[in-house]
């Protein structure tokens, strides 16, 4: 005897879209098969990466995965009156940078929207300034890192100064041509009602560009990531970047890696959290 399920009626289905549709299309399946794919993606590198390490036989040019988790171990622990790397473990050392990247990012990020919606909104600004912004987004980090060493020292100063200018230039970029490029209609429909420059700028222009200025502020964050390692060339630790650094000076590959790893992972969670702040702040983004 066999037992057949008849299909969801019309009404049903535009009741629940997700009645008729395949295991694979329906949200779950979708997401299940994502992470099934981002899962054996990684099984694969890591198989390549073993495989390439036993290959080569060369730890000082290319370390083995379990060479890396051994340093993952010891420098977030204190072993024989040794504590983590230099004297500081691992957490600390990534905490450090990442207090580095916040500050330095907040600050290029701040002043980024203060210039962008300058150049935005002030013609004759926008022609002088924004070649000067498009020079220094041009500039290596490393390029003016030498200067900032010289008039600040070798402290925190020079650090957050370059961080900062690394994040400054995208957010400047996409906050300019954002509201520079804001709807006229809706600019002159507030000035109709009575709205002044100011108000119409705070309650028209910039919510309109705020997607654009989110793209930015997530690219800035980037730079700042990726600025790093240059910040902390001097004096950088307790640091990760100088973690990496002086690790580099003594070819301990593995701990490179370890520190390259740790810079990726948390820039992949700070740039989750960044897109989930996105969502919920600008729910209107991508649609008509």
């Amino acid at each position: 005897m066999t037992t057949s399920v008849a299909p969801a009626p019309p009404a049903e289905q535009a009741a629940n879209p997700a009645a008729g549709r395949p295991a694979a299309l329906a949200p779950g399946g979708g997401l299940r098969r994502r992470l099934a794919l981002r899962l054996l993606a990684l099984l694969v590198l890591y198989v390549l990466w073993e495989i390439t390490a036993r290959v080569m036989r060369n730890p000082t040019f290319i370390p083995s995965p379990g060479a890396v988790w051994d340093q993952l171990i010891t420098t977030s622990t204190t072993h024989d009156g040794v504590r983590g790397y230099s004297g500081h473990l691992l957490i600390e050392h990534l905490g450090i940078s990442l207090r580095r990247i916040v500050v330095g990012s907040a600050i290029g990020i701040a002043g980024g929207l203060l210039i962008g919606v300058l150049l935005g909104t002030v013609s004759w600004l926008r022609v002088v300034a924004e070649p000067v912004i498009t020079f220094v987004r041009a500039l290596p980090p490393l390029a003016y890192f030498s200067l900032f060493i010289i008039w600040f020292g070798i402290d925190e100063t020079p650090k957050l100064w370059l961080l900062a200018i690394a994040a400054l230039p995208p957010v400047a970029v996409a906050t300019a041509a954002a509201v520079h490029n804001a709807p006229t209609h809706l600019v002159e429909a507030a000035r109709a009602l009575g709205a002044g420059r100011r108000q119409s700028i705070r309650d028209v222009v910039l919510p309109n560009a705020l997607p654009e200025i989110f793209t930015g502020v997530r690219l800035a964050v980037g730079v700042a990531y990726s600025s790093v390692v240059a910040a902390e060339t001097i004096n950088g630790v307790p640091g990760i970047g100088g973690m990496i650094r002086d690790a580099q000076r003594y070819s301990q590959t593995d701990v490179v890696v370890l520190g390259l790893f740790a810079i990726g992972l948390s820039g992949l969670l700070i740039d989750a959290l960044l897109l989930t702040a996105e969502n919920r702040l600008i729910p209107w983004r991508g649609r008509a």
